[in-house]
């Protein structure tokens, strides 16, 4: 019987050399998983994980199947050490991709592949330097929306994640952005911060990537989920895999409603989180969403004694 836990999934950001290495010393099933991956790929990502160099880790058709393979490799070693099957999970962003592998509704190497696509697709939509993303705190989440609709001035600028209470991101325009981030300071933002991020994600910019991300998903087999996953676009599962597949293409160019997934699920009297990947952002917004939420992640052995104790 599934317990009151939630399994979260990371997205991009979490990257960083060294990621999982501490745990691959004494589990081979971490450097299996990241094999397989090579030979969807082509070339060893455990290598590059490792060695870098960093600014190719950073280029986003390179990060999402480095993160996707973090979290599955993480989430295969938690099953193999006999861990709680949680009740349900959701992933942030790129992490829907793990979410939905470690719930058995997509194949592994297919995953591979089409977040490797999905990257590139990101990356031909909105040539380098045209786009951006900022990270607004200590705004609600209406006073965002309204800086954005005000930095605007026809170009494109908007929220896209909803990561916790004061906390929204925005993409758009790199101009726009720019207007976004003073507006937003101008309404008494806390700060203002540009991220290190090589597309603007979730916003109308991309929708000539996720065009092209549906007809891939068209020759993807798959199925419904076995555990239950929460999905960014709904704050809330899909009843079919034809939903399922909808909810991924439009994920590209809308918002991702992560403080509403994790309030659904408390509301569903979830007591737990496990971060299941490399990084402990989501962890840090879980307990901002809801204070009494016990959290831990996996991406190192302090992390395992958490989760497990």
């Amino acid at each position: 019987m599934s317990q009151a836990i939630i399994f979260v999934f990371p997205g991009q950001g979490s990257q960083h050399l060294g990621m999982l290495s501490e745990l691959a010393t004494d589990n081979l099933i971490i450097q299996e998983t990241f094999a397989q991956a090579s030979a969807v790929l082509g070339y060893d990502l455990w290598a590059l994980t490792q060695e870098g160099p960093l600014e190719k880790l950073n280029e986003t058709d390179k990060t999402q199947p480095a993160l996707l393979c973090a979290s599955v490799a993480l989430w295969r070693l938690w099953l193999q050490k006999s861990g709680a099957v949680p009740r349900v999970m959701a992933g942030h962003s790129l992490g829907e991709y793990s979410a939905l592998v470690c719930s058995g509704a997509l194949q592994f190497e297919d995953a591979i592949d089409l977040v490797r696509l999905r990257g590139e697709y990101m990356m031909e939509a909105v040539p380098a330097g045209t786009g951006a993303m900022a990270a607004i705190l200590g705004l609600a989440d209406e006073q965002v929306e309204a800086a954005c609709l005000e930095a605007a001035q026809g170009d494109v600028v908007a929220a896209v994640n909803y990561n916790c209470p004061g906390q929204v991101v925005i993409a758009g325009e790199s101009d726009a952005v720019a207007r976004g981030m003073l507006m937003a300071k101008e309404k008494g933002a806390k700060r203002a911060i540009q991220l290190p991020v090589s597309v603007p994600s979730h916003c109308e910019l991309m929708r000539p990537a996720a065009k092209r991300l549906a007809e891939k998903l068209q020759s993807i087999n798959m199925k419904m989920p076995y555990i239950s996953v929460v999905q960014n676009v709904s704050a809330a599962p899909a009843e079919t895999v034809e939903q399922i597949k909808e909810n991924l293409i439009a994920q590209l160019y809308s918002p991702v409603l992560w403080a509403s997934s994790i309030a659904s699920v408390i509301d569903q009297g979830i007591e737990r989180s496990i971060e299941c990947g490399a990084g402990k952002v989501l962890s840090g917004l879980n307990k901002k969403i809801h204070k009494p939420l016990h959290v831990a992640s996996l991406t190192d052995l302090a992390g395992w004694e958490k989760a497990t104790g």
